[in-house]
């Protein structure tokens, strides 16, 4: 049985400590490594192509539109797509497993959902409903495209239908400290807010495709929360996450990443939403670009802002 041919699609900015890394696990499984890469200033673009990396530089805005941008532009002729995150690697046995499942797979089968497993300072975050995630990362070209959203963007599949993958994990285990950590949240509160005022106004439309069961399932609890009160969603869901699910038995790092992941993160979201709407109140959602340009140096996100 001839092997079903992958290109992987990886994000870059500023990553040299996690690119070498990221390349060297993925590149026996897949044909091409494609990098797109938002200029970093350090030497992510030297170590990517020193591993065998295709490096294409483009601006960014956001996941979904650097992820898109690459599917509109660069050829891409492999049977699948694979995209990984540059702190992210696939276990060997999740790699084996796909070796052995893609040639075999009907073609209604278009997509292929792996499980997430996040390595907090080298702790597995067992606890807390986190290792339940479910993610779309595999898919035949002509069968998917990124749902165009600010955060939490997903694969919208046009045809067929999503399957999982059960033999091994992607894991999610970033290398860089808390400080940058704390920032890349930081700059994620802000992308949800964005998404969250846009929809709110319904200046962001729902889009054509369908999303994988477990896509689904998430983007219901999203809605669930999003139609929440402020603040207090966030209490009760670092409650459901940390008592409820057992969160407190990831222990003293667990704790930390619960704590921050899920309550810190969530009431600075929060805290952002609720200071935009006061001042779209005071001004008008027509006016709210200067307020991103001004407050967030943030000058394009592809949504008409008014009514």
């Amino acid at each position: 049985m001839t092997c079903a041919t992958i290109t992987a699609l990886i994000l870059s900015f500023n990553e040299e400590v996690h690119i070498g890394r990221c390349l060297g696990r993925i590149a026996p499984l897949v044909e091409r490594m494609i990098v797109i890469d938002s200029f970093s200033t350090d030497r992510t673009v030297e170590i990517a192509r020193e591993k065998g990396g295709e490096v294409y530089q483009h601006a960014f805005t956001n996941q979904a539109a650097q992820l898109q941008w690459a599917l509109d532009t660069i050829p891409i002729d492999s049977a699948w797509i694979i995209r990984v995150d540059c702190d992210e690697y696939l276990e060997p046995a999740l790699i084996d497993e796909i070796r052995a499942k893609l040639p075999a797979l009907s073609a209604d089968v278009t997509a292929l959902d792996v499980k997430l497993k996040v390595l907090f300072k080298g702790k597995f975050i067992r606890w807390g409903g986190y290792y339940r995630t479910w993610l779309t990362r595999l898919w035949r070209p002509d069968a998917g495209r990124m749902e165009q959203r600010w955060m939490d963007e997903r694969l919208l599949i046009t045809r067929g239908h999503a399957e999982r993958l059960t033999g091994g994990d992607l894991v999610d285990a970033s290398l860089k400290d808390i400080g940058w950590w704390t920032d890349k949240h930081n700059g994620y509160a802000t992308r949800q807010m964005i998404d969250f005022i846009a929809r709110e106004y319904g200046l962001i439309a729902e889009e054509d495709g369908r999303l994988s069961s477990s896509a689904r399932k998430r983007r219901r609890l999203r809605k669930l929360y999003g139609g929440a009160p402020l603040y207090l969603r966030a209490v009760l869901y670092f409650i459901r996450r940390y008592f409820l699910l057992l969160g407190f038995l990831d222990g003293r790092l667990g704790f930390v990443w619960h704590f921050l992941h899920g309550f810190w993160f969530f009431v600075l979201m929060d805290a952002k939403i609720d200071e935009a709407r006061s001042w779209i109140a005071a001004n008008s959602i027509e006016e709210f670009p200067h307020y991103l340009a001004e407050r967030y140096r943030i000058t394009e996100t592809g949504i008409a802002w008014r009514r």
